[in-house]
């Protein structure tokens, strides 16, 4: 099995990061990352000079040849490269948390060593495959089939929407199987494809004109594939469950991404309101500028506190498939975190922000669809929603301030918020309360990870400061909750809605 793998890497972690972070940021200055952002895409030569630094090693298991995919070396790796372009950063993210760590789980050791000497040798890509032009976030009506002819995997089927379509050179694939009937199994297969070999290529039927990450390609996929019985992924039960704990997983690690791209904002932000003079004083002197600087350092230090917890619960010894609650909360909060900073730092910046070629104006564009892919996030509200209220009634309490002191996900933050929590939720309630209570929810269990990263020493100011600001986003929040009046849209807006008429 090892005869592929590589002499294991001899170099610290941290010295591996400093190195990737200093050939990063020489390399973005050197080619203009703020012109190379105007483009699709990126050149090759650029694409060689990153791979050459081997990033998703930290993907890749020891034996391998690998870091031993460990999740703080994951996350730091997905920091480091945020800070200077969240594409860049996805980029990596794709193929870690979509292909290599499923890969590294659940894949034949037959197929192991050869794909991870791709990746380390020659700067190999792979994507995942989930998504169809009928079947979003509906993952489980997909229609892309399988069928096992002659000893090979027949998979057809049409997916879209893949991030790095027509440039990964290997794609996990999900499909379903079909019996001689031509009916379609509930469970969901997993493949692999190696777009090199013969009948294991994916036609690119058109490329979108995605609005931001120009740097990641994005397209209408056609799968005819025939694929030998080792690439089908093992499962440890039932493909749904490997489903769930891929999909978690990758969840967990969006804090990475994250977090690289809040400090950039952060950062940006204080340098250009310390530098703005407006009348006899600066930017940072005004009370709003202020407020909106305290709360990017307030995201900062929640992203930071998902990180660290990341690193004890999301390893791939660990099965995640049961976590949705954390998960979910993890993704959905810190992609409107992102999405509002970079909201944040263009309004601070003025005119100049609002450009493609500025990291605030491209930020905001980067930075939208993470709250849409992977589960958007009012889905993913909903879901932590239904969970808690499924939990509640199964613990027998009405009473929400009762229940998230006993469930370990929120018992020592709830300590904190005692007196806004102390009311009872009926059941059922309307979808937008409960997208409202989601949302509430993933901030409570965020500060719960921040309260446990701050025993371990973490700043107490940054701690205290988010704690406060928390507090008042929950008060907005429960203010919507309780007050949500059943407005509904008109089937038509009728004659008299023309205002010229009247005037």
């Amino acid at each position: 099995m090892n005869a592929l793998a590589l002499d294991l890497p001899t170099d610290s972690y941290t010295e591996f990061l400093e190195r990737f972070k200093t050939s990063i940021s020489s390399l973005f200055q050197k080619e203009n990352i703020d012109q190379l952002s105007l483009s699709r895409g990126l050149p090759p030569n650029v694409w060689k000079e990153i791979f050459n630094l081997k990033p998703l090693s930290v993907a890749i298991p020891k034996e391998f040849g690998g870091r031993g995919v460990k999740v703080k070396e994951c996350l730091g790796l997905l920091s480091a490269a945020s800070y200077e372009s969240l594409p860049l950063s996805l980029t990596f993210g794709i193929n870690i948390a979509l292909f290599l760590e499923p890969l590294a789980k659940y894949g034949n050791n037959i197929i192991k060593g050869d794909i991870f000497k791709h990746f380390l040798d020659y700067g190999a890509m792979g994507g995942l495959m989930i998504t169809e032009p009928d079947y979003g976030s509906d993952a489980l009506s997909m229609r892309t089939q399988n069928q096992l002819i002659d000893n090979e995997y027949h998979v057809k089927g049409t997916k879209h929407w893949q991030g790095l379509t027509g440039l990964a050179n290997y794609w996990l694939i999900t499909s379903r199987n079909a019996n001689a009937e031509g009916n379609l199994g509930r469970d969901v297969d997993f493949f692999i494809a190696d777009t090199h070999k013969p009948n294991q290529n994916i036609e690119v039927l058109e490329y979108y004109d995605n609005a931001g990450l120009y740097m990641i390609p994005y397209g209408l996929n056609k799968v005819d594939v025939k694929l030998p019985q080792e690439n089908k992924l093992i499962p440890e039960s039932t493909g749904l469950k490997l489903m769930l704990d891929v999909l978690h997983r990758s969840r967990f690690q969006f804090p990475g991404m994250g977090m690289g791209f809040l400090k950039r904002m952060m950062d940006e932000a204080t340098t250009h309101c310390k530098e703005r003079i407006v009348g006899t004083s600066n930017l940072f002197a005004l009370d709003q500028v202020q407020f909106q600087l305290a709360k990017m350092q307030s995201y900062f230090t929640l992203c930071s506190a998902m990180c660290a917890k990341s690193c004890k619960v999301s390893g791939i010894e660990n099965d995640v498939s049961g976590s949705g609650v954390h998960a979910n909360s993890m993704k959905a909060l810190v992609t409107d975190m992102m999405q509002d900073s970079a909201q944040m730092l263009v309004q601070l910046s003025g005119g100049k922000g609002y450009r493609l070629s500025h990291i605030g104006g491209r930020g905001i564009m980067d930075s939208r669809p993470f709250q849409i892919f992977e589960g958007s996030n009012e889905m993913l509200y909903t879901q932590i929603s239904e969970g808690i209220l499924k939990d509640m009634k199964k613990k027998k309490t009405d009473n929400l301030g009762d229940y998230l002191a006993i469930n370990e996900l929120t018992a020592n933050a709830s300590k904190l918020y005692k007196k806004e929590f102390d009311f009872t939720i009926g059941s059922p309630i309307s979808q937008r309360k409960m997208i409202d209570l989601g949302k509430i929810i993933a901030r409570v269990v965020t500060v719960n990870d921040l309260l446990e990263l701050n025993n371990e020493g973490f700043s107490q100011q940054l701690t205290d400061n988010s704690i406060e600001m928390v507090r008042q986003e929950i008060v907005m929040l429960l203010a919507s909750l309780q007050h949500h009046k059943d407005i509904s849209a008109l089937c038509e807006i009728g004659d008299n809605s023309d205002w010229m008429k009247f005037a």
